[in-house]
């Protein structure tokens, strides 16, 4: 879902950015320093790298892989987020394969929009070792594993991360109405889960039809209808999703589906609400989630709670599964005057955005606030 999350705060982003070039306001004296370009040299990672030299000194492996399994059940239909902890901070975020399985890239890429700048895995194999790996799911506990110092001929695997239900939690990401469900909808179920991960979502979409139909209490299988609604009948996915909610009101996935579709009606109050909701489910959040609560408080004008959401966001997101966040705050930025702090994260957005016409946007505006910050640091 990362991929198609809307940057439906930025509808008039341009002439916000515009307006204020055109005033010259007030700012911060100076600009945040560009990404080093000699980035990959520095690193000894990437196309400038002596491969040999790498090899010699042990600097790591240039990835990681692992495995991921729930204690006592099998593993959901939705990819598990895994997160890197390095230093008490999030550094890396990926998550598993239909299988459990999880790679951690350590080598970096280069931007894909700005040549010469580094890609959003910035992490050098060196600077993995000794960090923390988890998997985080809502309503279970993680065991953790520690990447230690490896040469690039070693074995890549560090292990397997258990996951155990944690009976204090609010909300969580599987429904206790999947264990009470019929046989045949159970059936059904796993049968539409097997041809959705060989992506015939027409037979999927129909099987989880039918398991609704013998079980309108099977939150899971509405949920996962509505995903393949969003993609084969999207009129009918906000419905599916609802229902999910209201079978199980603790079974928490469903709620950043909502406030997405409710943000593409431009229904901030909806989405501040789903937000709201999945937030009292699971405090910490998630990227998307803390993203849609910024996009809903920011269209309803409460910029403190906007800022601190997408701020929130940012940081448990080094690796941009929700990447418009720091687009969105860059606009915050600019609308109270902080012209440098905003062009700081602009700049930042074009090593990790995909060519296209979000990177073009993000370009003009770049070049619209370097006009205003030189003004604002005289």
């Amino acid at each position: 879902m990362a991929r198609r999350l809307l940057f439906l705060a930025l509808i008039a982003v341009a002439p916000v950015l515009s307006a204020h070039a055109q005033r010259g306001g007030s700012g911060a004296s100076t600009s945040g320093a560009p990404a080093n370009p000699n980035a990959e040299m520095s690193s000894g990672v990437g196309k400038y790298a002596n491969w040999d030299q790498l090899a010699a000194h042990q600097h790591g492996s240039l990835y990681f892989q692992g495995k991921v399994e729930v204690g006592g059940g099998q593993l959901p239909w939705d990819p598990i987020p895994v997160v890197v902890t390095c230093n008490g901070t999030t550094s890396y975020n990926t998550q598993t394969t239909s299988k459990g399985i999880f790679e951690i890239e350590a080598a970096a890429k280069e931007s894909e929009v700005s040549p010469g700048l580094p890609g959003p895995k910035r992490l050098t194999p060196a600077q993995l070792i000794g960090c923390t790996v988890q998997a985080s799911l809502e309503g279970f506990q993680s065991t953790t594993l520690t990447i230690g110092n490896r040469s690039i001929a070693d074995d890549p695997d560090i292990g397997t991360i258990s996951l155990h239900l944690d009976e204090k939690a609010t909300g969580s990401a599987v429904s206790t109405t999947t264990f009470s469900a019929p046989k045949d909808a159970l059936k059904d179920f796993e049968k539409a889960r097997a041809e959705a991960i060989s992506r015939h979502l027409e037979s999927a979409q129909h099987d989880l039809e039918k398991a609704v139909h013998v079980d309108p209490q099977f939150a899971e299988a509405w949920y996962q209808l509505g995903k393949i609604d969003e993609a084969l009948k999207p009129e009918d996915a906000l419905d599916a999703y609802s229902k999910a909610a209201a079978a199980d009101p603790h079974f928490s996935p469903p709620y950043v589906h909502i406030a997405e579709l409710a943000a593409q009606q431009k229904k901030w109050q909806e989405v501040v609400g789903a937000t709201d909701h999945a937030l009292q489910l699971d405090p910490g959040g998630t990227p998307q989630v803390w993203y849609f609560s910024a996009v809903g408080n920011y269209n309803l004008g409460h910029a403190e709670a906007a800022e601190t959401s997408a701020n929130t966001s940012l940081a448990m997101d080094p690796s941009h599964v929700a990447p418009n966040t720091e687009q969105l705050l860059a606009v915050m930025l600019a609308g109270k005057g902080d012209y440098t702090g905003a062009l700081k994260h602009l700049r930042n957005c074009l090593t990790y955005v995909p060519a296209g016409p979000n990177a073009d946007l993000i370009k003009q505006q770049v070049a619209q606030l370097e006009k205003v910050v030189p003004q604002a640091a005289k």
